[in-house]
């Protein structure tokens, strides 16, 4: 079967202008309703329902990763790329039972509002803003590349064109419609993403008489039993378990998830919104092998390597097998509307963190209007914009996969005990945040750095000087060494005192903000 990516096809630019003009049309419809604030602007006004914030959860949540990845991941490594998808569904019942309505409850804008609720506010959210940018760029980057790639291989433009049309759409989004046009944006894509995956894995069976069991006999048949057992991508339980805790923890501190959670007018809310994603995120990571397994067994391995070797063209062209290029153009408009959704949530956590945690609070001590504020959050999603948009230029052509293993390790082994640690522990002090915070975020970037992803597959060394792939199982206890050093060397009473008042507000949402006065 001959694929034609690269060349122009006239039906995925056409399905790919729509996407992006029905999009646009909810932005000026949403931004015509906003008020111009800086708390309208992170928290969209914070009269977005359960419901509605659980699609924009799943839609922030259902990367370019985990819908291209994934399924080419299946279809090339078979059972170990289930255990990708796997890893990123069980983090969101920890996620509901320990972080989701303290957050709310203790939280405006950012995971450092939160961390420093009751500790030195200008320590932590520089040190919270270092990592927090340090997340999302290795996660835009990732998602710029994928991006870039994507529309050059459909559209057949120039991947420096194919990045500039990214960031320039990304921004107006975000700029003009801010959180609550980025919330209708992740809705939109949600319900596309979810409906042409159904779509696609029906028309797969299809030609396995509907039968999921005629699938996997067929894959075992022509592919082999190994398709079934792990060891294609995890060769160690010691770095399996490293694996399972930056995908499972790494969730709790990824900031543009964090942030989704203020949106919403109380914990209630906040509660129902990751009930309804974890159920959206479960169909999707359910169905989602089906199109990996059945791409492998239609195409083959060495078809799908030939479009790319990390197979992340699988689903696409398993979309042109099964239902014509109509269809293909459909699955590569909801894969732009994909990428582009995660880029704009990311958007926003990147300007929590230089305006509102570095440039605001740090730097101006809080003294700024609101007009200022929203011109700060304004100026930093440009900014963030031409240097996601200069990173995917520069990184075209790499293996970004280290930069998602990055994000989730730094998220887990940085945020993720300083966010729980304020939440359950009386003694925890500025000090024990500050050095926590860093030692996690830096250990897990130096510990890939060295790693065999970056030390033997990028810069061609022969042997890694850290043995794994995924730091998390080092990173994170270093993590929670050193926020115990900290606190017990320099301990904070006023911190202490302030606990128990901070305790009642976490678990009963006395004296908690509402959403739209923030």
């Amino acid at each position: 079967m001959k694929f034609n990516f690269g060349e122009p096809n006239a039906v995925a630019i056409g399905c790919f202008v729509l996407v992006v003009m029905l999009t646009f049309a909810v932005t000026w419809f949403v931004s015509r309703k906003q008020q111009q604030s800086a708390g309208s602007y992170y928290t969209g006004g914070g009269g977005i329902s359960g419901f509605q914030n659980g699609l924009a959860l799943a839609g922030d949540y259902m990367s370019a990763a985990s819908f291209l990845g994934i399924s080419g991941m299946v279809a090339l490594q078979g059972f170990d790329g289930m255990i990708y998808a796997v890893g990123w569904l069980v983090g969101w019942p920890a996620l509901m039972f320990l972080i989701a309505e303290p957050l709310r409850n203790l939280g405006k804008y950012s995971f450092a509002d939160v961390v420093a609720s009751r500790l030195k506010q200008g320590p932590i959210r520089t040190a919270s803003a270092i990592t927090g940018l340090m997340v999302v760029i290795s996660y835009t980057v990732a998602q710029m590349v994928g991006s870039g790639k994507l529309i050059e291989l459909m559209f057949g433009i120039p991947y420096t064109m194919a990045e500039i049309i990214v960031g320039t759409v990304m921004l107006m989004y975000v700029i003009f419609g801010g959180m609550l046009a980025t919330t209708w944006v992740q809705i939109i894509k949600a319900c596309l993403l979810l409906f042409g995956v159904t779509v696609l894995a029906i028309l797969a069976l299809s030609k396995f008489g509907f039968s999921p069991s005629n699938l996997y006999g067929a894959v075992e048949t022509q592919i082999g039993a190994e398709m079934f057992r792990p060891g294609g991508l995890v060769k160690s339980p010691v770095e399996a378990v490293s694996l399972g805790l930056a995908l499972m923890l790494g969730l709790l501190g990824l900031p543009h998830i964090l942030m989704r959670f203020f949106t919403v007018p109380d914990a209630k809310e906040a509660r129902k919104s990751v009930v309804y994603a974890t159920t959206f995120i479960g169909y999707f990571y359910l169905i989602i092998p089906i199109v990996g397994f059945a791409a492998v067994v239609l195409m083959g391995k060495e078809a799908i390597m030939a479009v790319g070797s990390g197979g992340n063209m699988a689903a696409p062209m398993l979309a042109q097998l099964v239902g014509g290029t109509p269809f293909l153009g459909f699955i590569s408009a909801v894969a732009f509307a994909t990428i582009l959704a995660v880029v704009a949530g990311l958007a926003l956590a990147a300007s929590a963190a230089l305006a509102n945690d570095l440039y605001i609070s740090t730097f101006k001590k809080g003294q700024a209007d609101d007009s200022e504020k929203l011109k700060a959050a304004r100026v930093a999603t440009i900014i963030y914009g031409v240097v996601a948009v200069g990173l995917g230029i520069l990184f075209k052509g790499q293996n970004v996969a280290f930069l998602v293993a990055l994000a989730f390790s730094i998220a887990a082994s940085s945020n993720f005990p300083a966010l729980f640690l304020s939440i359950v522990w009386k003694k925890f002090s500025t000090t024990g945040a500050v050095m926590g915070i860093l030692f996690g975020g830096l250990s897990a970037m130096v510990l890939i750095i060295i790693s065999p992803t970056v030390w033997v597959e990028l810069l061609g060394n022969e042997t890694a000087l850290f043995p794994y792939k995924f730091p998390t199982v080092v990173s994170l206890p270093l993590a929670f060494i050193g926020s115990w050093i900290g606190s017990i060397m320099v301990p904070d009473l006023e911190a202490q005192e302030k606990f128990e008042e901070q305790k009642i507000r976490t678990y009963l949402g006395v004296g908690a903000d509402s959403a739209s006065d923030h």
